[in-house]
């Protein structure tokens, strides 16, 4: 329903009107919200794939490599272990000074007690050498080493 605005008795100044009406916006604008959602919509689209959990490793490749079926504890030696002395135990990079005692706190929550290297295929023996020491050290007996199928075969 319009709104009606009384006029003064002289007029405000404008002849031959004597009331003044102005529509009220009852309505709410839903456009901008439409387009506000849909930037987040495209925005949340773009940027999802580019949240990537873990660790990428390229893993060196063998003619007899058999898939794991079992739920072991991936330890992945990154190509630059050399500087940063950091292993990704599962999810979590773990220095490795600390990398015995994170693993056997995770072998005691575990039925499976079997360990798998995943090493990039640009570390070095070295590197790969370090990590099983550490492993050794810590009682670690049964360890297992990633690769993946020949590609092309």
């Amino acid at each position: 329903m319009p709104k009606i605005h009384p006029v003064d008795a002289s007029g405000g100044g404008r002849r031959g009107r004597g009331k003044r009406v102005a529509p009220a916006l009852s309505e709410i604008n839903v456009v901008p919200l439409v387009d506000v959602m849909l930037v987040l919509l495209i925005i949340f689209m773009v940027t999802a794939p580019m949240m990537q959990q873990g660790l990428q490793v390229n893993l060196p490749q063998a003619r007899g490599a058999r898939p794991v079926n079992a739920q072991p504890i991936y330890v992945t030696i990154p190509a630059d272990f050399g500087e940063t002395r950091q292993v990704q135990l599962d999810k979590d990079m773990v220095p490795i000074e600390f990398l015995g005692e994170r693993l056997k706190q995770a072998m005691l929550e575990r039925d499976e007690k079997s360990i798998f290297i995943r090493p990039d295929a640009s570390a070095t023996m070295q590197d790969f050498t370090t990590v099983v020491e550490t492993l050794t050290a810590a009682g670690i007996t049964k360890v297992g080493f990633m690769t993946k199928p020949v590609e092309g075969r």
